[in-house]
């Protein structure tokens, strides 16, 4: 997914997912053998608009010493809150990207995971009559950008895990529509498999979804 030469901006939320994947890439690029230059971006904003800037999250960054920066999604005149999911993670995605564009980013990484891609196949099922989930890597914008999930494959339990070996602050107010949400529901609904999901039903959304991966197209969750 990385390469000599790629500079790397991780989309941080500040939650344990995005800390733990800016906290893996910084280590791999001193393993790894291959070099790249790494930075974090924090979106300050949720359905409810702007959201103030969160101290701890601040200090942990300056703390480890990497280039980061904090923006806010550009609201238009007509985006009056609470804002729907699909128009917040827009704007939002928007902000990140724009951001590292002026960073001169050449690669985005989301921490998502092996659980948030289960989820986006359901969510694509039944909001958006396709089976396929979020793309380990895609090209966006005629190839100014590549976006990379390394943890993809990886469940949700060992990146919290890995989040309490590390110490890392707690995150910040959780967006008040996110509990109502048609992904939220999903997860509910996947829980409820128990044992089930774990031992089986994971793999086979996750072997279902990725499918028809071709390592270039853009795959997006609906919701």
């Amino acid at each position: 997914m990385l390469r000599d030469g790629d500079r790397v901006a991780v989309a941080l939320s500040g939650g344990k997912d995005s800390l733990a994947l800016l906290e893996l890439l910084d280590r791999w690029r001193q393993a790894s053998g291959v070099t790249y230059d790494l930075c974090a971006i924090h979106v300050r904003g949720d359905a409810l608009g702007v959201t103030p800037a969160y101290g701890p999250l601040e200090e942990w960054l300056a703390g480890r010493g990497l280039p980061h920066r904090t923006v806010a999604p550009d609201l238009d005149a007509g985006d009056a809150p609470p804002l729907g999911c699909q128009r917040c993670a827009w704007l939002r995605r928007k902000a990140l990207f724009q951001a590292a564009g002026e960073l001169d980013c050449n690669v985005v990484a989301y921490a998502h995971h092996a659980d948030d891609a289960a989820q986006t196949l359901l969510l694509n099922l039944f909001y958006g009559g396709s089976v396929h989930t979020l793309a380990p890597s895609a090209s966006y914008f005629r190839g100014r950008f590549r976006l990379v999930r390394p943890l993809i494959l990886t469940p949700e339990s060992e990146i919290a895990r890995f989040g309490r070996a590390c110490d890392f602050p707690a995150p910040p107010p959780a967006c008040r529509r996110g509990a109502d949400s048609r992904r939220a529901k999903v997860g509910q609904m996947l829980r409820l498999l128990g044992p089930d999901y774990l031992r089986q039903v994971r793999a086979n959304l996750l072997r279902v979804g990725l499918a028809g991966y071709d390592g270039g197209s853009d795959l997006d969750g609906v919701g």
